[in-house]
């Protein structure tokens, strides 16, 4: 008894990459089923077979039309011109794309490149790319109203970056690399934005969380990179006195070296989330898992609606018939 085209296509799903191609070639029926799950997600590949992967799409509409998902990784090579080209050609016929990562060499990055996506005809759910933050790369994120997930990975130019209010009306979570207050404040103004993660240099102080306050909706996760050594009894203030109805807060540190004195001494500053579920906290320090299990006591007893504690150990602490433990 055959299965049901859907039943199939659940199973072809289940294949490797490299398990589909000779069932291509066992009969019209499964090479119909295999070339779409085939071209449905494209993932990062080696330059040669990314090149073919391009050509075969530009001189193929059947299988370009099947594509949802496209992953382009040039990070360790520096591109040519054709190349770029054959990329922006590549997406015109990409009709049904929706979600699209780009990632370019730190060479390349600091060229506008944002025209190979003007080429983009589909309606991405999201997007992430390395292009740099210009004025070029706004305009394409003004004709993506659907995108609901942004991750800007680019440099940021002294070049303005502006968005009407009407761009991505979707908009609900925004990562940021190496962008600063300027352009995160672009992104996040008006839209209904509630998840962000972005990287906190010294020379911006606290500007980039004074950004977020721009969301027409309240952040409720946050990640942080901190590059600078603002310890957390300074930072976690911060935050919550602009963010105090966040679920999930991560953040890691880069540039300094806290103690168990310094962590339990910023449990206080917890008070002033009202229902903080998730916090991460990763530096660089001396604390003992002993020490962990203290501040992770000191930081559930400051804010009680706390589930679980990720400390510098990697340790996930919960609370279970009211003490604080940790698995492993």
């Amino acid at each position: 008894m055959a299965f049901p085209v859907e039943i199939q296509d659940c199973i072809f799903q289940e294949l490797e990459t490299q398990e589909l191609p000779p069932l291509l070639r066992v009969n019209s029926h499964f090479n119909a089923i295999g070339t779409r799950i085939l071209y449905r997600i494209i993932p990062d590949l080696p330059m040669a077979r990314c090149i073919a992967c391009l050509r075969v799409l530009c001189a193929t509409p059947a299988s370009a039309v099947l594509v949802r998902k496209l992953s382009i990784d040039w990070s360790a090579h520096r591109i040519v011109g054709n190349l770029f080209r054959l990329l922006r050609d590549t997406l015109t016929h990409l009709t049904s794309l929706q979600h699209l990562s780009i990632e370019l060499s730190p060479q390349d990055n600091h060229y506008s490149l944002a025209w190979i996506l003007h080429g983009c005809r589909s309606r991405l759910r999201t997007l992430g790319t390395s292009i740099r933050c210009d004025p070029q790369l706004a305009e394409v994120l003004e004709s993506q109203p659907d995108l609901v997930e942004l991750c800007l990975r680019g440099f940021q130019t002294k070049q303005p970056f502006m968005l009407s209010a009407q761009a991505m009306p979707r908009l609900k979570m925004f990562r940021a690399v190496h962008a600063g207050p300027a352009v995160i404040s672009s992104v996040v103004r008006g839209r209904p934005i509630e998840g962000v993660s972005l990287s906190m240099f010294i020379e911006d102080a606290f500007l980039p969380l004074d950004a977020l306050l721009l969301s027409s909706r309240p952040i409720k996760r946050l990640t942080i990179m901190s590059l600078d050594n603002t310890p957390p009894n300074v930072l976690l203030p911060e935050i919550a006195n602009r963010l105090p109805e966040l679920e999930a807060l991560h953040v890691v540190v880069l540039m300094a070296i806290f103690d168990r004195g310094t962590l339990e001494d910023s449990g206080p500053t917890l008070r002033k989330f009202s229902d903080l579920r998730y916090l991460t906290f990763m530096a660089a320090g001396s604390a003992s898992i002993e020490d962990e299990g203290e501040i992770a006591r000191t930081w559930g007893k400051a804010c009680p609606t706390l589930r679980t504690i990720i400390l510098p150990k990697g340790k996930v602490w919960f609370e279970r018939d009211g003490k604080w433990t940790c698995c492993g």
